[in-house]
């Protein structure tokens, strides 16, 4: 790919090779991967009786000084007592972002007292964390109205009920870690994509929604997988012939729809179909900007995302206790190039298998068995990753009822 002269956040994007090279620049920042970050969600939920609402006011007020702007404008939008971040998705979900970490031990540590503040802010006000990946309870229902999210509800219907399911309903768990070395970009690229399908199927949590079974292991990742394939299909597939990540996405993110255009009035609404390579080429009255490609990029939910880092998008929320089994699985397999080597292999059979793997999760044998072997040799690097005993002790025991699980699921 061409790179171009540096590109100032508000520079007009005339050219495909001006927005190919701001990508390429922006998006895979390398350097020795040493940091590993995570963004939790979660349901809320009434202790005493799940299936009520929750009252924007009622959350609001339980979060206090921690509140996003979203959620109440005049609030100081404090971090958590250890710098993480407290944000409101569209449903009233809340989020936690945690400041990346050297040291696995130390993230484990400085989240869960993050996370034991959040519980204790929201336990005052007879409220608690949902323990899945979408609402077991409670239809899809809006908490949050801004003009992002008006047009992303307008884009979506136009394809049916999955984007207010996915908006309103689900929770996910996000690992963030480092693009590595020039020369391991491609190589963590592809094995984190190659890892989704059996993790998705190892530590799905999302099967019950609005008080009824689905049908699907993960029903987050469904209703993700349905809102719109444009921005939330895999980037990297195996065979597809598109090994660099930087000329992946480049075209994966200029040929995506425009899910939004921001305007001064409160309709932000995209015109149907049209991408941002449409928008560079005089789709729109206005040129786009650089700065109206971050927020493009901001609107495209693969399951594995280029932010500098990467960013994995494809497991359900856990329970708040648990979070850290799939987080220090990701980390242990990519400190230990010899135990990703041996995952990735596993993987390859079943690295396309997102929609089987959020349809029938340990239930295929296929995934089954790659899960297997993924979080045996996961398991085995633990020790690597100077997690303190104990918490491996704890990871451990939860990988093992994972493991009897795909014990169980096989035929």
């Amino acid at each position: 790919m061409v790179m171009t002269p540096d590109i100032d956040s508000a520079a007009v994007l005339r050219k495909l090779s001006d927005a190919e090279g701001y990508l390429a620049k922006i998006c895979f920042k390398t350097g020795p991967p040493s940091l590993v970050g995570v963004e939790l969600e979660w349901t809320v939920h009434d202790a005493v009786d799940p299936t009520r609402p929750v009252p924007t006011g009622r959350l609001r007020d339980a979060l206090g000084p921690h509140a996003p702007t979203t959620l109440d404008p005049e609030s100081p939008g404090r971090p958590l007592p250890h710098l993480g971040t407290v944000t409101v998705e569209p449903g009233g979900q809340v989020e936690i972002s945690t400041i990346p970490q050297r040291l696995l031990g130390v993230l484990h540590e400085t989240t869960s007292a993050d996370i034991d503040h959040l519980t204790g802010l929201l336990g005052e006000a007879g409220l608690v964390l949902g323990q899945s990946g979408i609402d077991p309870h409670r239809p899809p229902s809006p908490a949050l109205d801004t003009p992002r999210y008006r047009a992303m509800r307008e884009a979506f219907d136009r394809r049916g009920p999955a984007g207010r399911a996915m908006m309103y309903s689900t929770a996910g768990l996000q690992v963030c870690v480092d693009a590595g070395q020039p020369s391991q970009v491609a190589a963590r690229w592809q094995t984190v994509h190659a890892l989704g399908p059996p993790l998705v199927a190892a530590f799905a949590t999302a099967a019950r929604h609005a008080g009824q079974e689905t049908g699907w292991a993960s029903a987050r990742l469904a209703a993700w997988q349905r809102i719109d394939p444009g921005r939330t299909r895999a980037v990297w597939t195996p065979g597809a012939g598109n090994a660099d990540p930087v000329v992946a996405w480049s075209r994966y993110a200029l040929a995506a729809p425009l899910l939004c255009v921001r305007r001064d009035d409160a309709d932000w609404t995209a015109p149907p179909g049209v991408s941002f390579q449409d928008w560079i080429d005089g789709a729109l009255p206005r040129p786009p900007t650089t700065d109206d490609l971050d927020y493009h990029l901001s609107t495209l939910f693969p399951p594995v995302r280029p932010r500098g880092y990467l960013e994995i998008r494809y497991l359900d929320s856990q329970p708040a206790d648990e979070w850290i089994a799939p987080v220090a699985v990701l980390a242990a397999l990519l400190a230990d190039e010899t135990a990703a080597n041996l995952a990735r292999e596993a993987c390859q059979p079943v690295a396309d298998r997102w929609v089987r793997a959020a349809r029938y999760g340990l239930a295929d044998p296929a995934l089954a068995r790659a899960a297997a072997t993924v979080l045996d040799v996961a398991c085995r690097a633990l020790d690597r990753t100077g997690l303190p005993p104990t918490t491996r002790a704890q990871i451990s025991r939860i990988v093992q009822r994972r493991l009897n699980a795909v014990e169980r699921a096989q035929p």
